[in-house]
């Protein structure tokens, strides 16, 4: 039996691969900041709750970690953990990236030292090649973070590129475009526009208020994307991917396409100018060829058939709103 231990476990992602490396057959440890405060919601909802061992870990204490990684020897670690929000990293960017890079440093420093044959993928953010001048983003694209998690997300790829290279250890970065689901947590933008346009059409809200909607973004299905992470840890040697759709969708197409599903009126839609960024990508997507050759991996999902499922999942399931 292989043993996986995931970092950032009780969110959208962590909660879809532990279910995904449950059902083949591996011994999977998620670990949380605090039992205190962890949300296990998303357990209960893919029904994994008393399937998955759940251990306390301070990723900035390099002796926690290694101590973890003594008891259960896992054969892959997947670091999911991080503070994933652009638009909180504004207001927090000391914060954001001291946590995003040090948490890395420390799990690569204690593959190195004390358990050389544990593989590690790590969450790296399309947010790190921000203003591209050519498109589609591949790799190799030269990278020009716009926000501090950004950044962050960047210094920490470097950090895993360097460790593998300088150290020979199986490090690898996953690059994912925005991918979403019914476990994504309600501060996440298309979350909280199926939220609010619910409550509206059921009379709890008067308006959408949102931000600068002229702008595009590649958005993918988040259970299709963790088959990735997995797939990338079966390689015998370590590589970095793109992991997208392919394309972009314009905000306001997304806005007015649940509104029109869910038949509010668009004029309930207000743009507002405290919600804007200081700092905005205009239009970003990238190449999937790579992971889907490398990979096998099978991806043709449209995003308009992903929003029909997350408003019927949304509706249908009230009991596990947060």
């Amino acid at each position: 039996m292989k043993v996986a231990l995931i970092t950032g476990v009780t969110g959208q992602d962590g909660s879809y691969l532990a279910k995904f490396l449950l059902e083949k057959s591996y011994k999977v440890i998620g670990t949380v900041r605090s039992y205190r405060c962890a949300n296990m919601d998303g357990f209960k909802y893919l029904g994994i709750e008393k399937s998955l061992i759940i251990e306390e870990l301070d990723l900035l204490d390099m002796a926690n970690i290694i101590r973890l990684i003594q008891k259960y020897k896992p054969d892959e670690i997947y670091n999911l953990a991080a503070q994933s929000s652009v638009g909180l990293s504004y207001s927090q960017p000391i914060g954001t990236f001291s946590f995003n890079t040090i948490s890395v440093n420390n799990l690569l420093e204690s593959i190195r030292l004390f358990s050389t044959d544990t593989k590690l993928y790590q969450a790296s953010s399309s947010e790190m090649y921000g203003k591209v001048k050519n498109m589609p983003i591949k790799i190799e694209t030269p990278m020009h973070p716009v926000s501090p998690y950004g950044v962050s997300k960047m210094a920490a790829y470097f950090m895993v590129s360097t460790y593998r290279e300088s150290y020979n250890i199986f490090a690898s970065n996953g690059v994912l475009f925005n991918h979403e689901s019914f476990l994504r947590s309600g501060n996440f933008f298309i979350k909280k526009v199926i939220r609010d346009t619910i409550a509206i059409k059921n009379g709890q809200l008067k308006e959408l208020r949102v931000g600068n909607l002229n702008v595009k973004r590649d958005f993918g299905y988040a259970p299709k994307y963790v088959e990735v992470m997995w797939a990338m840890m079966q390689l015998d040697t370590p590589d970095d991917f793109i992991i997208c759709s392919g394309e972009s969708i314009l905000l306001k197409d997304i806005v007015e396409y649940i509104f029109d599903k869910l038949n509010v009126d668009k004029k309930l839609i207000i743009i507002d100018d405290k919600l804007f960024r200081p700092n905005e990508i205009e239009d970003i997507y990238g190449d999937n060829s790579k992971a889907k050759k490398v990979l096998d991996w099978d991806y043709e999902m449209s995003f308009f058939d992903i929003i029909n499922i997350l408003i019927e999942e949304e509706l249908n399931s009230k009991r596990f709103l947060r």
